[in-house]
C-alpha cells in the first residue's frame, strides 16, 4: 500500500522508523510497506504506537530551537559557529532552507509525517485479532494526544497550519492535496477537540511505571490543552494588529486581529483543570528530602530548586520525555570544579554551555524583587567587585572577591547558576561547610585553558546538572546521572494559571499560585515582598504590574527549560529582548581586575517576521494554496 501527497507539503509514503519497525513491517520488492502487516497483532500495533512517540521533537538537543536560538544560552564561537540555533539567534533564518523547522522535507522532523502516521494508526488499530478492548481505547487516546501535540507544536511555530484530520485517499486529485492553512483559532479548537476526546480514556497514573514511563496520561493531555489555549489567548495570536491583512488565498483572516478576553477565561479554566488532574494524580512541588541533620536550610532549598527538574521522575514532573534524556547537556553545563583534574581528565566535560549576563541580572534580589527595583540593592555598582562575607558562605566562598552582581541575590540565582567564586554543592563533596567552588579566570580550573572547553560569559547553568554528578581526576571521567527532559512540570502550570487569572481580570486570585512557587524558593509572597522592598510597592495590585511580575517569575522559575523562547514570542516581547548584545565577564582575564570587565561576545537580532517560522520557499511554489508567513 502506498499513500502519497504530491504538493511538496506532505510526503505520505510510509517511512516507519528504523530497527523497531523492521521486526514487523514486511516490504515488498518495490519497497512499499504493507500496512496490514503492521497491524496484524497487538504487539505489532503497539510497536507502531511507539513510533508515534518517536516523532517527539528533540527537546534535549541543540536541534530544539528553544534551547539555543534564544537568549538563555551562549556558546563560544569555536564550538557553535555552525549551529543552526546560533544562526537563528543572530538573525540568519532563511526561507530558502529554513533552519530547525518542522514543516517540509528539509526539517529536523517533518511533523506532517508524524500526523500522517497518527492517522494511519487510528485508522487501523482495530485490526489486530488479539488486541483487548481496554488496550485499544487507551492506545487510541494516546495517539489522539500525540496528534494534538504535533498540531500544537506546528501552530506555535508557524501560526496557521493545515489541519490533518485524516489522510487523503490515494485516488484524490491534485487539488485535494493542495491543502490550505487553517486560521489559528480553528487549529486550536481542533487540538482541544482531540484532547477532550482522549482525556476520559487515559489513566491518571501509569499502571506499570517500569515499562510505561513517558507514556501519555490524562494530566499530560490536560497540560497540552492548557498550553494550547494559553498560546492562542496571548498577544501574538489574540488581537495582533501586526497581522492585519494576513489571509489565505481566499481572503480568510488567519490570525485574529480582534482582542477577545474570553480566550483568557477559557485558558484559565483549562489550566485549573490540568492542575486539578495533576494534584489528583499525586503531583506536587518537589522538595528535597532526606538531608542529613548537619546540612543547612540554604543547601536544602538550593537542592529543592535544582531537583525540581534533575531529580528524575520526581512528583513535580507531569510529563518527562523518557526518550529525550538530559545527559549531554549536563556534561556541557558542568563547570570544571574538581580539585584533582589533569590535562587529560579535565576534558571529560565540555563546560562550554554558558548563560549570558542578562540571565544573571534577571533573578531577584534576596528580598524577592527585581534588582533594579529593590530599594536596598546597589544596582548602579553591580559590576564592581567586593569580598563575600560570612553570610554568603553557602552561596559564595567567604573572602572571595566576586562581582556585587553575584551577591545579595535570591536562592534561585545560586541554585541555577555557577559563577566565579560561587559554591557548587555536591559533585562528590557532600558537606556544605566545604563546598567546591567555581574558579573562572583564564588558566584556572574552570576558566579558559583550551580552544573549545570554556565558558564565554562566566555563568554556567548549574540547575541542569544533577548534584551527585562527578568529574573525576581519573580515567573514569564524568559520572553523569541522566534524567528525562521536563516537558511539563507543575510549577509551569501554576504560573500559567496565575497568568490566565490576571489577564481575565482576577488579579488577586493569582497571588496564591505565584506564592506557592516563591515559598519553595525561600521568598515571601509577592504582595508582601513588593510592599517591603520595592520602589514600586503597589505593583502587584494592578493587572499591568502583576503581568510583569508573572512574566518575570516564569523566566526565572523555568530558566533553561525551553519555555522562555516561546513565552517571549507569545507575549510579543521577543523584539524587546532579542535585539541586544550578548554580555559576559572577560574570559581572557587572568586576575580579578581584568576578569571583571563586562564585554560583548556577539549580538542577538530579531525582526517582526521572526515571530513565526518561514515555510520553505519550495513548498510555497509547489502548492499554490499556501501563503507565506508575513515578512518572509
Amino acid at each position: 500500500m502506498k499513500i502519497k501527497l504530491i504538493n511538496g507539503l506532505l510526503t505520505i509514503t510510509l517511512l516507519l522508523m528504523g530497527g523497531s519497525c523492521s521486526k514487523y513491517v514486511d516490504v515488498v520488492p518495490d519497497n512499499i510497506a504493507v500496512i496490514e502487516d503492521a497491524f496484524e497483532t497487538r504487539d505489532a500495533a503497539e510497536r507502531f504506537l511507539a513510533t508515534l512517540y518517536g516523532y517527539l521533537p528533540p527537546f534535549n538537543s541543540i536541534n530544539n530551537p528553544a534551547l539555543v536560538a534564544g537568549d538563555e544560552i551562549a556558546v563560544n564561537d569555536n564550538v557553535s559557529r555552525n549551529w543552526a540555533g546560533r544562526a537563528i539567534g543572530r538573525g540568519s533564518q532563511s526561507k530558502v532552507n529554513p533552519r530547525l523547522g518542522y514543516w517540509g522535507s528539509n526539517s529536523v522532523t517533518n511533523l506532517f509525517i508524524a500526523l500522517r502516521d497518527c492517522n494511519i494508526f487510528l485508522e487501523n488499530v482495530d485490526k489486530p485479532f488479539d488486541i483487548r478492548e481496554d488496550e485499544k481505547i487507551k492506545w487510541i487516546a494516546e495517539a489522539k494526544v500525540l496528534k494534538a501535540y504535533y498540531h500544537f507544536y506546528l501552530m506555535r511555530m508557524y501560526g496557521p497550519i493545515p489541519i490533518i484530520r485524516e489522510n487523503i485517499e490515494v485516488s484524490a486529485g491534485v487539488e485535494a492535496v493542495r491543502v490550505s492553512r487553517a486560521p489559528v483559532d480553528e487549529v486550536a479548537n481542533y487540538i482541544v477537540e482531540l484532547l477532550d476526546e482522549a482525556i476520559a480514556d487515559l489513566p491518571a497514573v501509569l499502571e506499570d511505571q517500569g515499562t510505561e514511563l513517558g507514556r501519555i496520561t490524562a494530566p499530560i493531555a490536560a497540560s497540552i490543552k492548557a498550553r494550547t489555549l494559553m498560546t492562542v489567548a496571548s498577544p501574538l495570536f489574540n488581537g495582533n494588529g501586526d497581522y492585519a491583512g494576513f489571509t489565505d488565498a481566499e481572503g480568510n483572516e488567519l490570525i485574529s486581529t480582534a482582542y477577545d478576553v474570553e480566550k483568557w477565561t477559557r485558558a484559565a479554566t483549562a489550566c485549573k483543570s490540568a492542575i486539578d488532574m495533576a494534584h489528583d494524580a499525586g503531583h506536587f512541588l518537589y522538595r528535597f528530602i532526606g538531608a542529613p541533620a548537619d546540612w543547612s536550610d540554604t543547601t536544602v532549598t538550593k537542592l529543592s530548586i535544582r531537583g525540581s527538574i534533575s531529580e528524575r521522575w520526581n512528583e513535580e514532573i507531569v510529563w518527562g520525555a523518557s526518550g529525550r534524556t538530559m545527559s549531554t547537556l549536563q556534561n556541557w553545563s558542568q563547570a570544571k570544579i574538581a580539585l584533582d583534574l589533569t590535562a587529560e581528565t579535565r576534558e571529560s566535560v565540555q563546560s562550554f554551555y554558558n548563560t549570558p549576563m542578562r540571565i544573571a541580572e534577571m533573578f531577584y534580589s534576596e528580598n524577592g524583587v527585581p534588582i533594579d527595583e529593590d530599594n536596598t540593592y546597589d544596582y548602579t555598582n553591580r559590576f564592581e567587585v567586593s569580598a563575600a562575607d560570612q553570610a554568603h558562605q553557602h552561596y559564595v566562598r567567604p573572602g572571595f572577591e566576586t562581582a556585587n552582581l553575584n551577591m545579595h541575590r535570591e536562592p534561585r540565582f545560586y541554585a541555577s547558576l555557577g559563577f566565579d567564586g560561587g559554591t557548587w554543592f555536591g559533585h562528590g563533596q557532600l558537606s556544605d561547610d566545604n563546598e567546591l567552588i567555581v574558579e573562572a579566570k583564564k588558566g584556572q580550573r574552570t576558566g579558559k585553558t583550551d580552544a573549545n572547553r570554556w565558558g564565554v560569559s562566566g555563568y554556567w547553568p548549574k540547575k541542569l546538572v544533577y548534584y551527585e554528578n562527578v568529574q573525576r581526576g581519573t580515567s573514569s571521567g564524568y559520572s553523569n546521572r541522566a534524567y528525562p527532559f521536563p516537558v511539563v512540570r507543575l510549577a509551569d502550570l501554576y504560573l500559567l494559571y496565575a497568568e490566565a487569572l490576571n489577564e481575565s481580570g482576577q488579579t488577586t486570585e493569582a497571588y496564591p499560585w505565584i506564592d506557592l512557587i516563591r515559598e519553595r524558593a525561600g521568598l515571601n509572597g509577592v504582595v508582601e515582598s513588593w510592599a517591603a522592598a520595592s520602589r514600586n510597592p503597589d505593583k502587584p495590585t494592578t493587572q499591568d504590574g502583576l503581568r510583569d511580575i508573572i512574566q518575570d517569575e516564569r523566566m526565572i522559575e523555568l530558566v533553561f527549560e525551553g519555555q522562555r523562547f516561546w513565552d517571549l514570542r507569545r507575549w510579543k516581547r521577543a523584539a524587546e529582548f532579542l535585539n541586544s548584545d550578548i554580555r559576559g565577564w572577560n574570559s581572557e582575564g587572568e586576575n580579578t581586575e581584568d576578569y571583571y570587565k563586562v564585554i560583548s561576545v556577539g549580538s542577538y537580532r530579531f525582526l517582526n517576521r521572526d515571530y513565526l517560522w518561514p515555510i520553505a520557499e519550495n513548498d510555497i511554489i509547489t502548492n499554490s494554496n499556501l501563503v507565506q508567513n508575513p515578512g518572509w
